[in-house]
């Protein structure tokens, strides 16, 4: 004897469709999955925003020097690289240039170079050396630090080679574009420094001025938030 067709209707309507989704999960609407992927795309743009800004204020904000010496115990010349042939390149020359003129003014009676070999074969330090020693720079005042590939292994390893031998102050030359990079990267050693800018040898242009400008912000984004904390290097 069947139910009553009553009875079968409402057994039919208490049963659960077969949908093929899990019980108890439920799909966010279209709208507001797009909303979420706004705001975190939005938030991702402001988080950038706030560290470029981070960059340039530690930029501007960087002390060039935090001492008022005019003599000091060495000039430590920042490196760059080599053109192909293993000849200075300009940026590399202007440096080197500047430097031997500071040390003829007696700023201080010793230059240490220092830069690895980064963009080609070539040890930027060695390739300094020799062209100050070229410029009339005796070797005996002239020290070479070979090892380091970026700016902050640039002052660690130049500051290693002046505690051992008990020096104590420094004029660091360098490209105007990097010089606050470099003095926020120096003053976080125990060292007294000045910055001091190595005129360019190359026409002015606003392009390549930016591109440098750019180059150094980034670079110092990288060093806030990543090359401070994970290159440690003790003097």
């Amino acid at each position: 004897m069947n139910p009553p067709t009553s009875s079968r209707r409402k057994t039919a309507s208490t049963r659960r469709p077969l949908t093929g989704r899990r019980p108890g999960r439920r799909q966010l609407p279209k709208r507001r999955r797009s909303s979420w992927r706004a705001r975190g795309i939005l938030g991702a743009a402001l988080a950038l925003v706030l560290i470029f800004t981070w960059a340039i204020l530690a930029r501007q904000l960087a002390p060039l020097s935090n001492t008022s010496r005019t003599r000091f115990d060495a000039i430590i010349v920042l490196g760059s690289h080599a053109d192909a042939d293993g000849n200075p390149a300009p940026v590399q020359l202007a440096r080197v240039t500047e430097a031997v003129h500071e040390y003829e003014r007696g700023v201080a009676p010793r230059l240490i170079f220092t830069g690895a070999a980064v963009a080609n074969k070539f040890v930027e330090a060695e390739v300094m050396a020799h062209a100050a020693e070229a410029q009339g720079v005796p070797p005996s005042a002239v020290l070479v630090e070979p090892e380091a590939r970026d700016t902050i292994q640039n002052a660690c390893l130049s500051v290693r080679i002046m505690n051992q031998h008990g020096w104590r102050s420094a004029e660091v030359v360098s490209s105007s574009w990097h010089l606050k990079r470099a003095a926020l990267i120096f003053s976080h050693t125990p060292i007294e420094f000045a910055m001091h800018a190595a005129p360019s040898l190359e026409p002015d242009s606003g392009m390549r001025d930016l591109g440098w400008t750019l180059s150094e912000t980034l670079k110092t984004v990288r060093y806030l938030v990543w090359a401070r904390q994970m290159e440690k290097c003790e003097p």
